[in-house]
């Protein structure tokens, strides 16, 4: 079933979109909130999908992990910002919505993104998306 709406332009999903969910699925098995069966049956989804719109569906009814990542170091984790961001393309595993906005300073027509991971949205403007 498609992920996104009837008429809507998908996504294909890219390997580092990809690689991304895989992440967050070890991550949510780590903590114990997947047993193995159901963490190979979503890597499964992710790793078949050929839209990134599919591919986030795996990782769409899990809790948001807080706290350190079960992975090991990454990233530093810097506190959000208030308000959304604005980005120049979408970055890997975001999904785009039906919202579209028009950035009041540029006038640039801007598409609503959200990603999967922390639920966090950002404005890419529509032509590139």
């Amino acid at each position: 079933m498609p992920a996104t709406p009837p008429g809507r332009p998908r996504h294909l999903a890219r390997d580092a979109d990809r690689e991304r969910l895989v992440g967050v699925l070890r991550e949510h098995y780590a903590l114990g909130v997947l047993d193995l069966d159901e963490l190979n049956r979503r890597v499964g989804v992710v790793l078949g999908a050929e839209y990134a719109e599919d591919a986030a569906l795996a990782v769409a009814d899990l809790p948001q992990i807080t706290g350190p990542r079960a992975s090991g170091p990454g990233p530093v984790r810097r506190p959000r910002k208030r308000g959304h961001a604005h980005a120049p393309k979408p970055g890997a595993g975001w999904v785009p919505t039906d919202e579209l906005s028009r950035d009041p300073t540029t006038r640039v027509v801007m598409r609503v993104w959200v990603d999967p991971a922390d639920q966090s949205r950002h404005y890419v403007p529509e032509d590139e998306g």
